[in-house]
């Protein structure tokens, strides 16, 4: 018994002499897996996501890291975490040879009372054998309208673009007033932050300086690949209640939420919704849902959802010139559990429907002008399948000189239409390697819809969501939310 334990000292001893043998040598420095950690843009006064870097000791012998310290203390809003201990300075840090450790960073900013992003800068300090060695931490800060803990706007209100608005909880704009967003204003939604109008809304974008409405992570998922902003599910979404009427959505962009816009049960009478040169795009569920309401679109792009792009339940409904496509990817394309047991096919027209137990709503009248409807799903029945589905019976729509994914009809509500069971080949559809972003303009001459339009329809509408004029254009008019222009007329009027 008396051998093990001085075994057992002695083994000890010998580790610990070892954990004290530091080397002197001036020539051995630590490297880093970075030199410089940046941090995308941090809202003032709401703490910033973990990120982190590594230390590495490449040397044969363990070094001692005298001081391990941030430049400015905490003056600067960083905070520091080095191998599971939290402060700003960490003195007598070992390293074994060939090891490494994890810091992590966190940063808060201060309100810098200006508009426009203010960058901050700290350093990470290691001092080894006299040698001092850094890593430089930057981010930007920004100052933002910060709408928290539930806001109601019981009188006419304009938001202007000074700053963006960070909404967490749900932001409310009371029954009888009008919340009006100016030209260029960003929301930045938190996680399950909604939009909710029993009042008006109206967002007055400009083709320079759209209106967005989008999540609050600015990071990645994967890193420089999939940021945040291409994610499904960052927020709630928008609902216009039965009590809303006269919105509008110019020129704006509505992206990357949950359940993107309900338009609940009205009344088809006075108009409900107007978007107009708009997008709404990348919803975890449903992208448009509208019941029993009046809802123009012209000049719009609906696109991936992994519930349905559009569904609409009775009333009264006019899309011009838009492009309705389901391509997503991020997400599965499932059905949902209702009543109605849809699944996500691109548009559902649904005649003499009930939602919740109201209704039925019938069907007034749905016209669809210059329209592509297209997804991934095949070519189906309009009835039974495919990326459209249309209720049965004798009531009021149209489609004229649409592209439409779907076997061919002889019904004489459809005018001039190519039926395709093949995709049209667009810009880009996502994937790594266009990094998840989708670009929804045709990319041929050849493709179903350029110069198929009907030209006086775009007489009506001659300028499409970015601007280029379709009555002007060689290959044009072009079906569609977007005039095709070939690649290499852009390229030639770039610098």
């Amino acid at each position: 018994m008396c051998c093990l334990l001085i075994g057992w000292m002695s083994l000890l001893l010998g580790c610990e002499g070892l954990e004290e043998h530091y080397s002197t040598n001036p020539a051995y420095r630590l490297s880093f897996s970075m030199d410089t950690l940046a941090f995308d843009t941090v809202f003032s006064s709401v703490g910033s996501t973990t990120r982190q870097f590594m230390v590495y000791n490449p040397n044969n012998e363990p070094l001692e890291m005298e001081q391990v310290m941030l430049a400015s203390g905490e003056a600067s809003g960083f905070r520091m975490n080095l191998d599971g201990r939290k402060g700003s300075r960490f003195d007598r840090v070992g390293i074994a040879a060939h090891d490494s450790m994890y810091v992590f960073v966190e940063v808060t900013v201060n309100p810098n009372g200006q508009n426009q992003p203010l960058l901050i800068q700290d350093s990470v300090l290691f001092d080894v054998n006299g040698i001092r060695q850094s890593v430089l931490l930057e981010a930007y800060g920004q100052d933002v309208h910060l709408c928290k803990g539930g806001v109601t706007l019981a009188q006419d209100t304009l938001f202007a673009a000074d700053r963006p608005y960070l909404i967490y909880d749900s932001l409310v704009v009371a029954e009888g007033a009008t919340l009006t967003l100016g030209e260029g204003v960003t929301f930045y939604m938190h996680d399950q932050a909604n939009l909710i109008v029993y009042g008006t809304l109206r967002a007055e974008g400009t083709p320079s300086n759209p209106v967005t409405l989008r999540g609050d992570r600015l990071d990645y998922i994967l890193n420089d690949v999939l940021p945040y902003d291409r994610t499904p599910g960052q927020w709630g979404g928008i609902c216009f209640r039965a009590s809303s009427y006269q919105n509008l959505l110019a020129y704006t962009i509505v992206r990357n939420g949950t359940n993107g816009i309900l338009c609940e049960p009205s009344t088809p009478d006075q108009p409900k919704l107007r978007l107009r040169h708009a997008q709404v795009t990348n919803m975890a569920n449903d992208l448009l849902v509208a019941v029993n309401s009046d809802v123009e679109a012209t000049d719009t792009e609906f696109s991936n959802a992994g519930g349905s792009v559009a569904t609409l339940v009775g009333g009264t409904y006019y899309f011009a010139h838009c492009t309705l496509a389901n391509y997503m990817s991020l997400t599965a394309r499932r059905s949902i559990s209702d009543e109605n047991t849809l699944d996500s096919k691109c548009l559902y027209l649904l005649h003499e429907a009930t939602v919740n137990g109201q209704g039925p709503y019938p069907i007034q009248q749905a016209y669809f002008d210059n329209c592509l409807i297209d997804g991934s799903f095949g070519a189906g029945d309009l009835l039974t399948g495919g990326e459209i589905q249309l209720s049965a019976g004798d009531y009021d729509y149209r489609f004229n000189h649409c592209v439409l994914k779907a076997k061919p009809s002889d019904d004489s509500r459809f005018n001039e239409v190519l039926f395709v069971s093949e995709s049209p080949l667009y810009r880009a559809t996502g994937g790594q390697a266009n990094k998840y972003a989708y670009d929804f303009r045709l990319d041929t001459v050849a493709a179903p819809g350029v110069g198929q339009a009907d030209v006086a329809i775009s007489r009506l509408y001659p300028l499409d969501r970015y601007g280029v004029n379709r009555l002007e254009s060689a290959n044009g008019p072009t079906i569609g939310a977007y005039e095709f222009v070939p690649k290499e007329a852009e390229e030639a009027k770039q610098p």
